[in-house]
């Protein structure tokens, strides 16, 4: 017997959503506070441009803004 339940399915795109909002504040923190620990990785992400702490805490605002953003979406359009 099959049961198609779309409680499960909203839960997983709840959860997707709550994990990315969770990453963007993770990053957006640490790129605020540690952003010299950050700069080799901003070297290769950011290749072709060298990384500056001016351009490490910009991600990381912008990361949070975006955090933000999926949070109000999220408590939206899923009361």
């Amino acid at each position: 017997m099959k049961r198609n339940s779309p409680i499960g399915i909203l839960a997983v795109n709840n959860l997707g959503l709550c994990v990315v909002v969770q990453l963007g504040l993770a990053f957006g923190m640490a790129g605020l506070l540690w952003p010299d620990k950050l700069m080799p990785f901003f070297e290769i992400l950011m290749f072709p441009w060298a990384a500056s702490r001016r351009a490490i805490r910009a991600n990381g605002i912008a990361a949070i803004g975006l955090s933000l953003l999926l949070l109000v979406r999220r408590l939206a359009v899923h009361p």
